[in-house]
């Protein structure tokens, strides 16, 4: 009997932070918000998190629904559509040609600051 290889999980974006409330690390995933788990060392969280998710995604798989794609393998063009209020679409064009650059060169800036 062949056993079907396991989902690929390795390329989606983790984050393992200590949780003060419940006394242990927790691990999440960027690509499925709603998933997470506790353990009492982050390699442990980590690892239990990816265990989790190749059963979720096998199971997401045998439904036929979407599965989430790893941000790491979309691509991006590098712009995005913001709509602002007339006021402060004002205040920020007033305050970049007071800085002696373009709305979108200061608005890159602020983000990047942020």
């Amino acid at each position: 009997m062949q056993t079907d290889p396991l989902p690929e999980v390795s390329h989606y974006t983790y984050r393992v932070t200590w949780s003060a409330q419940d006394n242990e690390f927790v691990a999440t995933c960027a690509e499925f918000p709603s998933l997470s788990w506790l353990a009492s060392s982050q390699i442990e969280a980590l690892q239990g998190l990816q265990d989790l998710l190749r059963e979720v995604i096998a199971d997401m798989e045998e439904q036929g629904e979407q599965v989430p794609q790893p941000f790491a393998e979309r691509s991006y063009s590098g712009k995005f559509n913001l709509r602002v209020g007339e006021s402060l679409h004002r205040e920020l064009a007033i305050q970049a040609a007071e800085d002696g650059m373009s709305l979108n060169q200061y608005v890159l800036r602020k983000l990047r600051a942020a």
